[in-house]
């Protein structure tokens, strides 16, 4: 069975939206504070996405596709 990552993290943010690694966490915190988290809580790519009106199975993809791209890239690199 093929699990499915459930949190998103300021790197997936910044890659998915072009913004900052810190624009990303300034981002997550405000989502959380919008949901009541509290600071070790995360966010989920479902609650990343519905908040940004984004389709959550897509934002998945997408982060799979950029995870399969960066491994590629660290392996061209070290070779």
């Amino acid at each position: 069975m093929k699990t499915k990552r459930l949190c998103i993290y300021p790197k997936d943010v910044s890659m998915l939206t072009g913004k900052s690694e810190r624009q990303a966490i300034r981002l997550l915190n405000k989502i959380r504070e919008l949901l009541n988290k509290q600071k070790h809580q995360a966010v989920t790519i479902e609650e990343f996405a519905k908040y940004l009106g984004l389709d959550d199975e897509n934002v998945r993809k997408n982060i799979f596709i950029l995870f399969i791209l960066v491994q590629h890239l660290l392996l061209r690199q070290s070779a």
